[in-house]
């Protein structure tokens, strides 16, 4: 296995999230898997998806229907192999107006929710993504604060920049700014922001204390976080957890929920609420596909295969928010 440090993960999500911006024809909701010494995969394990192919499928896209439930309650994301981007899209929260009203290439995919739905945003307020991507969720800010507001949209990959600042370009944004920069060092004034979104990001930080304490930091007092974001209600194998795959994926560097929410509140955030959380079983995105790449790459036991395969535990997509104090 490959041993995690941060500045390897970084390495590796800007170089593999690079090649998903490169090559925008092909979609996956986590990310993409990786090799440590070459990126070109562009999907999370499972597989890739394109607009015009909707047989593919999306790596984590669900079947369920918002009432489709678990046994505790919670809605449950399944794999359904006919959902292309679109369908995905729509199934995490997604309005068809929404998606219709945004640059067409803004959408990639690449979430577990919609934040901007739930963040109650107003005309002529100041709104920042955390890890903007190509900008899906910037669009519907922007739609929502007008002229007389702002939207500006962080991403430590050059590639996504200019994906984003292209479609900002093509649907005629002038109150939305794309910046160079990573999410644990925000480059942004202290005070700036009414509210901070981010979609399926913070879990790929290495240090999301530090990701949640400079959200604190640019918030005005009284601002709030709206938060899509991949947790774990149990730990997850060694194997996966060393496992850079699994990281670019969405699943080794998950936090369990407990850890997640207390991180929130150790930055200094109160009246931390989870507004919704839906299951999402990690084996959708360890596939048999992905253990046999993690086989040929890592030399794996048969012991070691069984220990990945066995393993029932779930993710969950959090849909949290929180408050600066005043």
């Amino acid at each position: 296995m490959v041993e995690l440090d941060d500045e390897k993960i970084r390495k590796i999500v800007r170089e593999s999230y690079g090649k998903v911006a490169e090559n925008a024809n092909s979609y996956s909701c986590c990310g993409p898997t990786v090799n440590p010494n070459e990126t070109s995969s562009t999907s999370c394990g499972c597989s890739s998806i394109t607009p015009t192919d909707a047989s593919l499928g999306s790596c984590c896209g669900p079947s369920g229907t918002p009432s489709e439930a678990s046994s505790d309650g919670r809605s449950v994301i399944v794999q359904d192999k006919s959902l292309n981007t679109q369908d995905y899209s729509s199934k995490i929260g997604y309005s068809e107006e929404e998606l219709k009203n945004i640059p067409k290439n803004a959408n990639l995919g690449l979430g577990c929710g919609n934040p901007t739905a739930l963040a109650s945003i107003k005309e002529g307020e100041t709104v920042i993504d955390l890890g903007s991507g190509a900008g899906i969720d910037c669009f519907l800010a922007a739609n929502k604060v007008g002229k007389t507001g702002k939207v500006i949209g962080v991403d430590m990959t050059s590639q996504m920049l200019d994906n984003a600042r292209e479609n900002a370009r093509k649907g005629d944004y002038e109150n939305v700014e794309f910046r160079l920069g990573e999410i644990e060092n925000l480059p942004v004034a202290d005070d700036t922001a009414d509210l901070i979104i981010s979609n399926c990001v913070i879990n790929l930080s290495s240090d999301k204390q530090k990701v949640y304490q400079e959200a604190f930091r640019v918030l005005k007092p009284g601002g709030r976080v709206m938060v899509s974001d991949i947790v774990l209600t149990q730990e997850l194998p060694l194997l996966l957890k060393q496992s850079l795959e699994a990281y670019v994926g969405c699943v080794s560097g998950a936090m369990k929920k407990e850890d997640y929410l207390n991180t929130i509140l150790k930055a200094g955030f109160h009246d931390v609420e989870i507004i919704k959380e839906t299951k999402f079983p990690i084996a959708m995105m360890i596939t048999d596909n992905f253990i046999n790449e993690l086989k040929e790459k890592h030399n794996l036991t048969s012991e070691q295969l069984e220990e990945i395969r066995k393993f029932n535990g779930v993710g969950i997509s959090l849909e949290v928010k929180a408050f600066k104090p005043q």
